[in-house]
Formats: structure tokens, sequence, C-alpha cells
């Protein structure tokens, strides 16, 4: 694939255009799950039926993220993020239509279009802000994943004085899809021009070749046990303090924002300590940041405790994901592929989680049903290793 000389200006207004499409996807995807609570009691769920009903994203998202790799080195990433974001347009409106209707197969199937959409979503901006990172020659792809962050702070704030005022679930979905659409749309037409590559020139690496190589697999690992983190906060986070706590909704979601605030706040100066200290001690730092808050969470002690404890929990979920995929990204003629083979394994915390944790919850209480993620950091520890950038790319 020819890469193209561009004049620092032009990649500059691409780096705006990725952080942008960084913040929406993060709105569009993670807005809703603050008031998770109103989507389970608009469907009559109970724990481990809305644990399944998460599962409608994690496992369309599964399926799709194999296929997102090959897709982006074909398409690039403006033309996929445009298909993928009018599936998590649709997805919304679907999810919003299943609690206004009461109709669980109807959210069903919007949640497996909001998870195949943001699979090729995630794939693409990832693979784009790699690029821009590379020609700027500086760490900025956990700045981007901050964006991602700032996204859900915004849908958490918004779904917070939702609550307060009484707006159901649905419309708030509804106002998200068409959000979403009007600013994705234009925004990805600034991306850095993609050249596809040409019918005759051999692909870098295959799909198989790249699920054979130890380095993309660990790499796939520590987003793993980082997803699973972050995943199950993003889920149950704000079910945990309603439920366990005997918090009120608004509280929850709350919760769920100061989960998200430090996550945000991580992940805007983590480029910086990355640089100082390296991807592998940053990374088993947030370990202990990690383990620390989900033991205050957990506690069960008193509601501001476990609201520190989520900021922990935050800062702790924070760097995983965006340095697994800058690692995986780090030889630009293999990025596509190789982000979608480690992504893959990293979304399947995302299928995992869901269920796990909603029957531990049907059995134990969601409190100690929280306790595995504990095992998942322990993952993301032990695989840390694999993210030493490469010595040649």
């Amino acid at each position: 694939m020819t890469t193209i000389d561009l004049d620092l200006p032009r990649i500059e207004r691409a780096k705006a255009a990725v952080a942008a499409t960084f913040v929406t996807n993060g709105l569009a995807f993670g807005g809703w799950l603050a008031r998770a609570p109103a989507v389970r009691d608009d469907l009559h769920l109970s724990a481990a039926g809305f644990g399944l009903l998460l599962l409608c994203i994690s496992g369309a998202a599964i399926v799709s993220i194999p296929l997102a790799g090959p897709i982006v080195q074909r398409l690039g990433p403006a033309r996929t993020i445009l298909v993928a974001s009018s599936a998590m347009v649709l997805g919304l409106a679907g999810l919003g239509t299943g609690t206004l209707t009461g109709s669980v197969p109807i959210a069903a199937a919007g949640l497996v279009l909001v998870g195949a959409g943001n699979s090729a979503w995630d794939v693409s901006m990832n693979v784009e802000g790699a690029d821009v990172e590379r020609r700027l020659g500086r760490t900025i792809m956990p700045r981007f994943h901050a964006g991602f962050s700032l996204g859900t702070v915004l849908g958490a704030g918004m779904s917070a004085l939702a609550a307060a005022a009484g707006l159901p679930i649905w419309a708030q979905l509804y106002l998200t899809a068409t959000l979403t659409a009007v600013v994705t749309f234009p925004t990805v037409r600034v991306f850095l021009p993609h050249t596809p590559p040409a019918a005759d020139e051999p692909r870098p690496v295959s799909v198989s070749q790249a699920w054979r190589e130890p380095r993309t697999i660990l790499i796939g690992l520590i987003m793993l046990g980082f997803g699973f983190t972050e995943g199950t906060a993003n889920d149950w986070l704000a079910i945990s303090l309603v439920d366990g706590y005997g918090a009120s909704e608004t509280v929850g979601a709350v919760g769920y924002g100061t989960f998200v605030t430090a996550m945000t706040l991580s992940r805007l100066f983590g480029g910086a300590a990355i640089e100082r200290w390296g991807r592998v001690r940053v990374l088993r730092a947030t370990v202990v940041c990690g383990v620390a808050g989900l033991l205050m969470v957990v506690a069960g002690l008193a509601v501001p405790l476990a609201l520190l404890g989520g900021l922990l929990w935050g800062a702790g979920a924070s760097l995983g994901f965006p340095v697994g995929m800058s690692a995986a990204a780090d030889d630009p003629t293999r990025a596509a592929i190789r982000v979608s083979v480690a992504g893959s394994i990293g979304y399947a915390a995302f299928l995992a989680g869901p269920p796990l944790i909603g029957v531990l919850a049907q059995h134990l209480g969601v409190l100690q049903a929280l306790l595995c993620v504990l095992g998942a950091l322990l993952i993301g520890l032990l695989a840390s290793g694999a993210a030493k950038p490469l010595s040649t790319h």
C-alpha cells in the first residue's frame, strides 16, 4: 500500500477529525449505559436476562470485528466508518423502539446493529489514529481514546440530566442516534486519503497469518484483560450502585460518570507517561490502580467510598485498549489486519463479561460478582510485556 506524503496542517486536520470521531463513538456507544437500569426495567428483565441482552452487542462485535481488518484495508477507514456509523444509528433507534414498546426482540435487534457497527467503527478509527500518530511522531493514541471516554462522560452527563428530568430512555436514544449521524458523516471526509492495495499486490499479512503471531495474540490478551475491566464497569457499575448500595438511578449515573471521567483524564495524560516510562511499566501501574478501585467498590461500605473506587477503577482500565491498538499497529503495512485480530481477542471480554456478571449477580449479588474482574486484570498484567514497541517498523 503506497504511503502518501502530506503536509503538517493536513495531518493536524485529520488528527482533529479522528478525535471528533472517537468522541462521537463514545457518546453513541456508551452514552446510554449510565441508564442501563432504566433499559432493564422498561424491558422487565432480571439481572441474568439483562446480561444476556447485552450479549447481543458483544456477540455481534465478535462476529464482525474479524471482517473489519480486510474491509478497512480495502475501503479505507473513512468509508468503513460511514457504513458502520449508519448501522449504529439504526441500532440505537431500534433499542429506543424496543424500550418504548417493551419489546425485547426489537431491543435485541438494535443492539446487534450497535455491536456490529461499533466493531467496524472501532478498528477503522484506530487504524486511522495510528496512521496519524506515526506521521506526527509522538504518542497520541491515548488522547484519541480519551476522546472516546470524553464522549461517554458527555453521555453519562446527558443520562444523569435526563434521568433527573424524567426523560424516557427511548427519547434519549433517538436523540443520540440523530446526533451521531449529524456529526460523523461530514467528519470522516477530513481523514487522510486512502490508497487501496493494487489488485496484483500481495497482501503483507493475512488474517490467518496474524492469528499465528505470538506477539499479536499477547496484545489481544492485554486488550482482553483491560477490556473486561472496562466493559464490566460500563455495563454494571451503575447497576451495582443501585442494587448493591440502594442508591437512586441518578446516583448510579453519577457513579458511572466518575469512572469514565477518570478514564478520560488518564488517557489525556497517559501519552506523556508512556513516553517517559514506556508502555509496559505504565500498563503494570494501571493494574494496581484497577485492583484498588475494584476492591473499594465491592466492599459495600459507603457510596462515597464506592465513587472514589470508581475513579481508581477508571484509571486502572484506561490505557490497556489504546496501548494495545498502538502496539498492534506498530507496522503500518500490517496495521489493519493485526488491529482486527487483536481486537477480536479483546472483544471476547465484552462477549463473556455481560452474561458472566449477570449469572453471578443472580446467585451471589452484583457486588460479589464484580470480583471476577481481578482475574481479567491478572491476564492484562501477565501479557503486558508484549506491548513493547517493535524495534523496526
